[in-house]
């Protein structure tokens, strides 16, 4: 593909992970020597999406010519947006894309982040040269993605307990301990665990349960699988709903989870869907791709083929 490629995007998140910066400088070492590279460095929460709703502006009509033209994009492709960081970077761009309408340019994953959840689904190494690499020679292909309150995210949306562990995560202890600090806060979770009862309305029916996960791909928080069967490719959500409310029944589900049980269990409900909307009387929290987004009610559904990413 390097043949074909002229031009190089790089927005890079250096507080993604340790030596984040480093890797970051080494790959832009690679990409100059192969391509015309401009970088944008984050420096804040917002910037990465700022950063891609400049590039999508810059690119203009290029971008529409893709769109129209898929398979050209497949074997010939120009321009390459890539993204150094985690999941959170990488969300911020997928946002600032699609809410400029310019979304077909093909992406590309460096991760840098706390546990890199889309690279292991996909299979990205996490070795900065080896994500380069692949970054410019594989195949760029259509992605699904979800939508929440008109929010984007390419893996899923927790609602319930891992969106309060979320909401409890300080952003100076994430720097300090990466995914300690998510521990940490479900830890703190777990021990005040008293969760209001959430409705979520399907086009099978009506379905209660007090923690939602909604998966767009199988991993989740690292190699751990609540949504097995999602996929990114598929315009479908996964929907994962855990019925018990002791602590005793958390605890029990989570082990679930590690030993890939979960789905036998009688008070776990799991289905397919494009389209869903959650309710709840109490405050409920939410996160998404692993970064807080807010309380309920939500209303999700699929977006079809909605990015371009090369792996």
């Amino acid at each position: 593909m390097t043949q074909y490629l002229r031009n190089v995007w790089l927005i890079a998140n250096p507080a993604a992970g340790k030596n984040a910066l480093r890797a970051i400088k080494r790959a832009e070492e690679i990409l100059k020597d192969k391509v015309i590279l401009s970088t944008f460095i984050t420096r804040k929460k917002g910037d990465a999406e700022s950063f891609a709703r400049e590039v999508s502006m810059e690119l203009g009509v290029e971008s529409s010519e893709y769109k129209n033209n898929q398979s050209s994009l497949i074997t010939h492709y120009s321009s390459l947006l890539v993204v150094a960081g985690g999941d959170g970077t990488f969300n911020e761009v997928i946002n600032g894309l699609l809410l400029t309408g310019k979304s077909a340019i093909p992406l590309g994953l460096l991760p840098l982040g706390t546990t890199n959840v889309l690279a292991k689904e996909l299979e990205i190494p996490e070795d900065i040269e080896s994500a380069v690499r692949l970054a410019l020679n594989g195949t760029p292909k259509t992605i699904s993605l979800g939508r929440i309150n008109g929010r984007y995210f390419s893996l899923m949306a927790g609602i319930g307990f891992d969106g309060d562990a979320v909401f409890g995560v300080k952003d100076n202890i994430k720097k300090i301990s990466g995914r300690g600090a998510y521990i940490f806060s479900g830890i703190r979770s777990l021990i005040k665990y008293d969760p209001p009862l959430i409705e979520v309305k399907t086009s099978s029916g009506i379905f209660t349960g007090y923690t939602a996960v909604i998966g767009k791909a199988s991993c989740y928080g690292g190699y751990f699988k609540v949504t097995p069967t999602a996929s990114l490719t598929e315009p479908v959500l996964d929907l994962c709903l855990f019925k018990g409310r002791a602590r005793r029944n958390l605890f029990r589900f989570v082990s679930g989870v590690i030993r890939k049980r979960h789905l036998t269990f009688e008070d776990v409900f799991y289905g397919k869907f494009s389209e869903l909307e959650i309710t709840s009387e109490g405050i409920v929290h939410i996160q998404i791709d692993g970064d807080y987004f807010g309380t309920l009610p939500a209303k999700i559904d699929v977006v079809r083929d909605a990015v371009n990413l090369v792996w």
